[in-house]
């Protein structure tokens, strides 16, 4: 019998230099986590219910790796509680997927990681500079050189660091204060639409349909429970499923590029969670006429979402083209 896996939901509410402090900790791989996220997508895209069972083979087959790393993503997903393990059958669901959009959030991060997410959310509060060296981070954060090293290479490959000379690194400018923010918008009001625009532009269906499951499901929910973090991370990840769908590799990058640097803590702060519900259903609006390929009016809608956004007033609403919202509705 193979154990799912010890608890790691301890560790994870303790500071940070605490937590790299503890040697024994078990810290899960990179690979092993994004292959658990994997696992989930593939689970959400095939309609598997509560109790559905996980063989091992065909999940691998499914994500195109060994059996090997599926059982130790399996065995985070144990310790989580999203699967549980029986000795005569193996895995199994344990949740409903489609109530529960915000499990990645949930799963463990590796010691890089988390000091990738601790500097981020430092820089972003202005506790460091805007040139940092890895001498300075290994003791502000009582962490290795190796884990420092990692986690300044995972930023920069991110493009939200750049090297400097020396052992110095530099973050790049982030829309963090209203004029920044104000040229961001204009940056993706003059991409975006266009990418959708571009020929050859290609929809994902089985992301957007696992994007649609997560919005549905962040808005069912109430406003005291309404997560900002799940907000940020499918507001990110549908945009860049619009970066990403676009022929013109130049577009997709630039915008692949600027999109890394709405995942900085703070990004959202202000926003209510009015406009917030009011965001997802645009976004699920605009996928509907992706999805039956009405390309220009998916344009024409998302040029109006970022607008509003960049406003961030719902009364905007009222002025002009947004008025093409409860107009035009998804053929049968």
């Amino acid at each position: 019998m193979r154990p799912p896996g010890r608890s790691v939901k301890a560790y994870r509410s303790r500071p940070f230099t605490s937590i790299v402090m503890q040697a024994a900790a078990r810290r899960p791989r990179t690979n092993h986590l994004d292959l658990a996220q994997r696992i989930l997508d593939v689970a959400r895209q095939r309609g598997f219910e509560p109790g559905a069972r996980l063989p091992e083979q065909q999940i691998a087959s499914l994500c195109n790796v060994s059996r090997t790393p599926v059982r130790a993503a399996l065995s985070l997903l144990a310790e989580q509680g999203v699967v549980r393990w029986q000795a005569d059958s193996g895995y199994h669901l344990a949740i409903d997927l489609t109530t529960q959009p915000a499990i990645a959030a949930e799963l463990p991060l590796t010691e890089e990681d988390e000091l990738a997410e601790a500097i981020l959310r430092d820089r972003s509060a202005r506790r460091l500079d805007q040139t940092v060296t890895v001498a300075g981070l290994m003791r502000r954060y009582s962490a290795e050189r190796k884990t420092v090293l990692k986690a300044l290479n995972k930023l920069t490959e991110e493009n939200l660091l750049d090297r400097a000379p020396g052992q110095s690194w530099l973050f790049r400018r982030t829309p963090d204060d209203p004029e920044a923010q104000g040229e961001s918008y204009e940056f993706r009001l003059l991409l975006e639409p266009a990418a959708i625009l571009t020929s050859g532009f290609r929809l994902d269906g089985a992301r957007a349909a696992t994007l649609r499951l997560g919005m549905e499901a962040l808005l069912a929910l109430p406003d005291a429970a309404f997560d900002t973090r799940e907000f940020q991370r499918l507001d990110i990840d549908f945009h860049g499923m619009l970066a990403e769908g676009c022929a013109n590799r130049f577009i997709t990058d630039a915008l692949a590029d600027h999109l890394r640097l709405r995942r900085l803590p703070g990004i959202y702060a202000g926003v209510n969670v009015f406009r917030l519900r009011q965001s997802l259903r645009e976004h699920l609006n605009i996928l509907d006429h992706l999805e039956s390929r009405q390309y220009e009016v998916a344009a024409d809608l998302l040029r109006i979402h970022l607008r509003l956004s960049r406003n961030q007033r719902p009364q905007a609403a009222s002025r002009g083209a947004p008025a093409l919202f409860g107009m035009i509705s998804r053929p049968d």
